[in-house]
């Protein structure tokens, strides 16, 4: 199984007071809870696809709690990601570490950056049902007002009538699906798990 998750912020202690107000006691606690989470669904075979943001602590705390993640770990560098570049982080922990990379995901592409991406590549592919052939996922703007812009943006976009090749006219297809972690209760969720909670939203 293949999962995703972005912007966990291990370590971030006013994570807590400001931005996420996650209303832990504090950074320990959170810490705590989100191991939890993630060692209660994510086994030692799955593959988890951190989409930046992984850790604000330093390189040893880091690479203590690599140790405690079940999962084989993919990481998508996020702007906060600064053990990465200490020498002693534990790099090996991880199959890639990569600022952007596109993977099939049963059938699907799936489009991976910390930086919502709002013209991604295959954007306008669908399968003969119609349904969407690409996802865009990504992190950075946890659940704030940038959020809030792309969710305009893309309803602005599906509202958007174009004339394809053929010669028919249709809606332009916008699947950008952020993997915040508070959204799934700092679970890593499957692409299609992430798909039937976006579904839920709206």
């Amino acid at each position: 199984m293949r999962y995703y998750i972005a912007d966990l912020h291990f370590y971030h202690e006013a994570i807590n007071s400001r931005m996420d107000c996650r209303g832990f006691a504090d950074a320990a606690q959170m810490n705590a809870y989100m191991i939890e989470k993630w060692n209660g669904k994510v086994r030692k075979k799955d593959d988890v696809v951190i989409i930046g943001d992984l850790s604000w602590g330093n390189v040893q705390e880091t690479n203590a709690l690599l140790e405690q993640l079940n999962g084989r770990l993919y990481l998508i560098r996020g702007n906060h990601d600064r053990f990465l570049s200490k020498r002693d982080a534990n790099i090996e922990r991880f199959k890639w570490v990569k600022p952007y990379e596109e993977l099939s995901d049963n059938g699907r592409k799936v489009v991976l950056c910390h930086y919502p991406i709002m013209c991604y590549n295959g954007q306008y592919r669908l399968d003969k049902n119609g349904n969407p052939k690409t996802y865009m996922l990504y992190g950075h703007v946890h659940d704030t007002q940038d959020q809030r812009l792309l969710e305009q943006f893309q309803e602005i976009t599906r509202q958007t009538i174009v004339t394809d090749a053929q010669g028919n006219e249709r809606n332009i297809p916008c699947n950008m699906i952020n993997c915040f972690c508070m959204y799934s209760d700092y679970q890593p969720l499957s692409l299609d798990e992430w798909i039937a909670f976006y579904k839920k939203r709206t």
